[in-house]
């Protein structure tokens, strides 16, 4: 099936200049060569990224993606730097740096970490079967990071400088919430005109369509404390105040709370109590996970939290504190990256190829980081299409690396010669 887009003329929102319509409905036939011919390399700078075990935790694996995006990074004529994360087990973040002759500023992200253990490769190695790439990590997310590195090879053969300056950040804990990087993404973020984030699509296969994200829940935990009263519990257990009954309680009182909170979701997941078998025991606590996409969100939820478990005790003399942690901040793309994720559809049907938009999702992304005050237009997932991701058998459709290399090559065009 054939894909013509029509895209809006260029509007003025928020103080943000849209990009230009696109009118040519022919493939940039340089480009599409560039990405055509592009593709073993691609394929081989993957091969080499999956051969580097990196889980969130590995320090040695990490660092070692550190020097090898560093190097990619300064053979590509970029100024580089390297942070540590300010928590977890404070590896490197690589930032890279490059400066033009035009007039946005536009930022790159991906990450450098995976979900595996180390050894992993020994029962899930690399293979090829048909159009299938298999290694862990692969998708999520050295696509994305390869991706990167190869569309601005491709435009820097090609003499592009269309840009003030344009950063590429990895980073080396997003697997666990960006704990360590997650601000300094949002900083930078606010420099930049445009943040362009790299997590995979999904596959066709599975999908259907390859597709853009526009939006995705924020992150945070929530805790319930339950303080009680100790006791012998044979001997005596009615002068202790039971913690675990109370959090029993609590929990079942509790769990249809975010229900009744635009844009929040809880569940419960995690509960201890006690240490020994004949004590009542005196503390209790349980963990809960929770997603949200509205800005108040965490705080209306723990307030209304609070307000439940105040207004019904079951245990007498205990205490119940619950609290609303947040990780990751919600993205919710506004109208302008909605206006860039159009641009890419039309990209996309240079190529006869249908692109899906995706408005929201429930996992959670950098791109809420990028996106927290809302100063760059951000939109996710310009890295490779696959699945599989964080079990076995992760692959990318090695059929998607022309047309996200063409797209990621293209989109960069556009937003270089948008006018201010």
């Amino acid at each position: 099936m054939t894909f013509r887009f029509a895209v809006a003329p260029t509007l003025v929102l928020a103080g943000t200049l849209l990009l230009p319509t696109i009118t040519q409905a022919a493939a940039d036939e340089t480009l599409k060569a560039a990405a055509s011919k592009a593709q073993p390399a691609v394929i081989e700078s993957l091969r080499e990224m999956v051969a580097i075990e990196s889980g969130s935790g590995d320090a040695a694996g990490l660092a070692k993606m550190a020097d090898y995006t560093e190097a990619r990074l300064k053979t590509l004529g970029a100024s580089t730097e390297r942070r540590k994360a300010t928590a977890g087990i404070g590896a490197d973040i690589v930032i890279g740096r490059l400066s033009g002759t035009g007039t946005k500023r536009i930022m790159l992200i991906a990450h450098m970490d995976t979900v595996y253990q180390k050894g992993i490769l020994q029962t899930q190695p690399w293979k090829i079967e048909g159009n299938k790439i298999f290694g862990p990590g692969i998708a999520d997310d050295k696509g994305g990071i390869a991706v990167i590195l190869h569309a601005l090879a491709i435009l820097k053969e090609s003499g592009w400088r269309d840009y003030d300056k344009l950063t590429v950040l990895f980073n080396p804990d997003e697997e666990v919430g960006s704990i360590g990087s997650g601000e300094l993404i949002a900083s930078l973020s606010d420099e930049h005109d445009y943040v362009l984030s790299c997590e995979p699509t999904a596959a066709r296969a599975v999908a259907g369509d390859e597709g853009l994200l526009l939006g995705a829940s924020g992150t945070a935990t929530a805790t319930m404390e339950v303080t009680g009263r100790a006791a012998h519990a044979g001997a005596a257990p009615q002068l202790g105040r039971n913690a675990l009954i109370e959090l029993s309680h609590q929990l079942l009182q509790t769990r249809d709370v975010a229900k009744d909170i635009p844009g929040t979701q809880l569940n419960w997941t995690t509960a201890t109590a006690g240490s020994v078998r004949n004590q009542i025991p005196d503390r209790a606590v349980a963990g809960g996970d929770v997603r949200v996409i509205a800005r108040d969100g965490v705080d209306k939820l723990q307030a209304a939290l609070q307000a439940k478990v105040d207004s019904n005790k079951l245990v007498p003399d205990t205490t119940t504190v619950v609290t609303v942690k947040i990780g990751r901040p919600p993205f919710v793309a506004g109208a302008a990256g909605r206006a860039l994720a159009k641009q890419a559809q039309a990209i996309y049907g240079e190529l006869d190829r249908p692109l899906r938009i995706v408005d929201m999702t429930g996992g959670g992304t950098d791109a809420g980081f990028a996106n927290r005050s809302g100063k760059a237009v951000v939109v996710e997932s310009f890295g490779l299409a696959g699945h599989g991701y964080h079990a076995r058998d992760e692959y990318i459709d090695a059929d998607s690396i022309v047309p996200r290399l063409y797209l990621m090559t293209r989109i960069l065009t556009e937003i270089g010669r948008a006018k201010q």
